[in-house]
């Protein structure tokens, strides 16, 4: 399972997008809230947010992503745990949030949006709060015997061998022919419908060529 976060300015459009129909949208987790629409959610975050007028980006956005093949049997009661998990992990377990589960898609994922003003006013310390994510999620899968995020790079890796292989076999054929420069390199590379991007580091130096 991958998790993503990070803090927005957008309370309304973002509660809005993440109730959206089209997309089979399905609350999975409803916290310190009465509401039962995007508006009435969204004015029950602001009257706690009217306690700190200092902070803008006073909502948190996650995203937990898990597996193609997890995400098949996760049923809402599981979702609505794994979001608990995730934001107990986070230490957000006592703030206002709301969580919808998107299936418009094969792959199954929660947008969950919580109130980053605290019942005490306080804003949520956000520092590097997309790695805490991953972290915190990884935890949750760990705990729950989900895929973890190590496995879905893996998993990533494995797909693109095949593909990684044949470019491989491509550019050892383009330099047996011996390319007199890298644009003779590029172009040799580009019959084989294989594009070539040169890599230029802050120093204009050539480092790589990613394909």
């Amino acid at each position: 399972m991958i998790g993503k976060g990070h803090s927005i300015a957008r309370t309304g459009a973002s509660i809005d997008y993440g109730w959206n129909q089209e997309k089979d949208a399905e609350v999975v987790l409803k916290e310190y809230l009465a509401g039962d629409t995007p508006q009435e959610i969204t004015e029950e975050f602001k009257i706690i947010q009217s306690q700190n007028e200092r902070c803008i980006n006073n909502t948190l956005s996650f995203i937990l992503s898990p597996t193609i093949e997890d995400g098949k049997d996760l049923s809402v009661k599981d979702l609505e745990e794994i979001s608990k998990k995730f934001l107990k992990e986070m230490n957000l377990q006592n703030n206002q949030s709301i969580g919808f589960v998107h299936r418009d898609k094969e792959h199954t994922h929660v947008h969950i949006y919580t109130n980053r003003i605290g019942f005490d006013g306080k804003a949520y310390n956000d520092s590097f709060i997309g790695k805490r994510s991953q972290l915190a999620a990884d935890n949750v899968a760990k705990e729950l015997g989900l895929t973890r995020v190590r496995e879905v790079q893996q998993e990533k890796l494995q797909e693109l061998q095949p593909q990684r292989l044949a470019i491989k076999q491509i550019h050892d054929r383009v330099l047996e022919s011996r390319p007199k420069s890298l644009d003779e390199y590029i172009n040799k590379m580009k019959e084989h419908k294989v594009t070539v991007i040169p890599s230029i580091n802050k120093s204009n130096q050539l480092q790589g060529l990613p394909v």
